[in-house]
């Protein structure tokens, strides 16, 4: 890899962490303000909502100049939307404007590995890319909840400047200071983010025709016949993905006996199988050959199915003495079955998201292909939770609705599989795999 790229890596290591990070304290704050408990879910709506809204006008932008300045520009916005927080909006609006600036953050952070790097070298990227931003959601999440600790925060509290009213008087309020500084270390790893020398036309500043541009290339991806098969993968992943964390929240108390913060950690598990699976891909997945993993995406819905039928009384009350610790039979076995949910998604979405890339970088620009790439799955991530929430709404039991999503999952694999062989019969798309940029 090119020594720019693990400088990328850098900064969308501290910046993702701080987002994880602030979710947490954002959680805690709501909790001193004594918000009602529906708004808790309701700040991942917000973060999320800003992909789908600003998907039109990011990729403009992000093209509009070199990518490392576009990062340390949206990181900056981040920034804002932090001390915001901190000093009195609402958390679901402050925390609005940190996704303003992560929507128009992610289209610079993967379009300029297009710029980068060659083709061939873009699903080690995304896997690398992808691995690091897992780690840092599970190391964001955790070093969120030591801030807002009582031991934590009383030390952070207890830290006054002479002759200085910060007006930092909460445990919520003492983690956001922290975690803006690491907004700060990621802000100054974008100013090292090399100009890779890559310049596009002229970007439109007049709204309506940015959004007729968006149409022009999402239709354009949708109609590719590469393009169209990862872009439906990934849409499918993220959306599902989303889901599965509730789901794996609820499995976890009603089949497993777990409190909230141990089904937390069963969360974090399927997140190091994604890292695990992620790196595999990177080191054994060509591009050319990103199209031969679609059969595990079948094989992790089958998977999440079994998840029905396993229950704390299905295995023997007996324990295992794992590296000097007594861990009961039912969660060893629970890890286990989860990490491999987990490594056969990262396994599957890498190359896929590696090949969606390609595409969009032959047939369009670096940012506006992102751009079209995160409002599908960020539609996808918001009606795949609404309707999740419906089911529970309606107390549909956790078993049926795990099945439905195994095989929601796997039809619709199943279904990109059979038009992927029709492209190819007719088509020959595997040969559109390395094709130089469209001009």
């Amino acid at each position: 890899m090119k020594k720019g790229f693990y400088t990328i890596m850098a900064a969308q290591f501290f910046s993702s962490l701080a987002d994880n990070a602030l979710l947490i304290a954002a959680i805690a704050l709501l909790a001193e303000l004594h918000s009602p408990q529906w708004m808790t879910p309701l700040l991942k709506l917000f973060f999320v909502l800003s992909y789908v809204v600003l998907a039109a006008f990011v990729g403009a932008f992000a093209d509009s100049m070199p990518k490392g300045k576009v990062m340390f520009i949206t990181n900056t916005i981040k920034i804002a939307g932090c001390a915001i927080m901190m000093f009195g909006l609402h958390p679901l609006l402050a925390y609005g404007v940190v996704g303003f600036g992560a929507a128009a953050y992610s289209p610079a952070k993967y379009g300029i590995l297009t710029e980068l790097l060659p083709a061939e070298r873009l699903v080690a990227a995304n896997g690398w890319i992808e691995g690091l931003t897992v780690g840092s959601i599970i190391l964001g999440t955790v070093v969120g909840g030591a801030l807002i600790s009582v031991k934590v925060s009383s030390l952070m509290l207890a830290m006054d400047l002479p002759w200085i009213e910060t007006g930092i008087d909460t445990p919520a309020e003492a983690a956001m200071v922290v975690i803006m500084l690491f907004y700060v270390i990621a802000a100054l790893f974008n100013l090292f983010i090399p100009d890779t020398g890559a310049r596009y036309p002229q970007q439109e500043k007049n709204p309506i025709k940015l959004i007729a541009e968006f149409a022009d290339c999402f239709t354009a991806l949708w109609k590719d016949k590469l393009g169209q098969i990862s872009l439906a993968v990934t849409t499918l992943f993220w959306g599902a993905g989303a889901t599965l964390q509730f789901i794996v929240l609820k499995w976890a108390e009603k089949s497993l006996g777990l409190n909230l913060s141990q089904g937390a950690l069963l969360q974090a598990v399927v997140a190091v199988g994604v890292a695990v699976g992620a790196i595999m891909a990177a080191m054994r997945i060509p591009l050319r050959k990103s199209l031969s993993v679609l059969p595990f995406g079948v094989a992790m819905g089958a998977i999440v199915m079994l998840m029905a039928f396993y229950t704390k009384d299905a295995m023997p009350d007996v324990a295992l003495d794992i590296l000097g610790m007594r861990m009961p039979l039912y969660m060893a076995i629970a890890y286990v079955f989860l990490m491999l949910v987990g490594g056969m998604s990262g396994y599957f979405v890498v190359p896929m998201n590696a090949l969606l890339q390609h595409r969009g970088h032959v047939l369009l620009s670096a940012g506006h292909s992102i751009a079209v790439q995160n409002f599908n799955e960020n539609v996808s991530v918001l009606l795949m939770l609404c309707l999740y929430a419906l089911l529970i709404k309606l107390n549909v039991p956790i078993g049926i609705v795990i099945i439905a999503f195994g095989m929601f999952v796997c039809g619709t694999m199943l279904l990109v599989m059979r038009q992927h062989r029709k492209n190819v019969r007719l088509y020959n798309s595997l040969a559109m795999i390395g094709e130089d940029k469209h001009h």
